[in-house]
């Protein structure tokens, strides 16, 4: 059962991601903690995410803009390790927001809640007609590169902001998803370093049985998404990250991510 659950959540995830830019993580980490300690699910979510992205990025990189990638990608990473750092503080003191929701108490971190009414408000402007039309101007993607980043080691949900700004880069959908598997590599070798420690300390404990069929099963999730990335249309991709962007927020801002 557990190889079930694990490998079709890889899969599909994978799937989804090849087109939004973000998801993977997501839905996967949720999936290993239903079996491993959060600390465990955390380090083997953050070796599938890597080893996908890169094959990922093997497939796409001929699309790759390389400007959008260096100006947003390198202040991202940037932008990924100071934020990231913040976390390991936030933690450190246990500040939570606590409320009730439905008969229910919530606790929440505050970066939890900056991201995901970022996400929300992300995810509304999509959903405008008039937005449809509207582009970052390339001036603003090293600042945007340094907030996403950020904001993405904060919360460890860097995809959903990165593809909330790359979607309003001006790229074509080819471009767009090349462009994004680019920047995520940036992040997620910055973000790893961070991992280091976590990941030597439970490395033998991992069932690697276990990951590599995680890993084989989001591989060929990308491999369906690169063949039917001729299929897509951008204003179908812009949808799909609008309704992904609202969920993750909602998930966030209800503490149910």
């Amino acid at each position: 059962m557990i190889y079930l659950i694990i490998c079709t959540v890889a899969a599909l995830a994978a799937l989804l991601t090849f087109f939004s830019g973000f998801g993977l993580g997501t839905l996967l980490l949720p999936a290993f903690a239903l079996f491993f300690a959060i600390e465990k699910a955390v380090a083997l979510t953050a070796i599938v995410h890597f080893l996908n992205g890169i094959f990922k990025l093997a497939l796409v990189h001929r699309h790759i803009d390389r400007s959008v990638a260096l100006r947003f990608g390198l202040p991202a990473a940037l932008g990924a390790l100071a934020g990231a750092w913040l976390l390991v503080r936030m933690a450190e003191s246990d500040i939570r927001i606590r409320y009730s929701l439905i008969g229910h108490e919530v606790a929440i971190t505050p970066a939890q809640l900056i991201i995901g009414l970022l996400l929300l408000a992300f995810a509304v402007s999509e959903m405008r007609p008039a937005s449809k039309k509207m582009t970052f101007e390339p001036r603003y993607q090293i600042p945007g590169g340094l907030l996403c980043g950020f904001f993405g080691g904060l919360a460890g949900l860097q995809g959903a902001l990165r593809s909330a700004f790359l979607i309003k880069a001006g790229l074509d959908k080819a471009v767009y998803v090349a462009t994004g598997a680019a920047v995520a590599f940036f992040i997620d070798l910055s973000r790893l370093s961070m991992y280091a420690a976590l990941i030597t300390r439970h490395h033998a404990e991992f069932d690697y049985v276990l990951l590599g069929a995680a890993v084989l099963a989001a591989l060929a999730g990308s491999v369906a998404g690169n063949r039917f990335l001729h299929k897509a249309t951008m204003p179908g991709i812009q949808k799909l990250v609008a309704v992904l962007l609202f969920a993750v927020a909602l998930g966030l801002i209800t503490g149910l991510l």
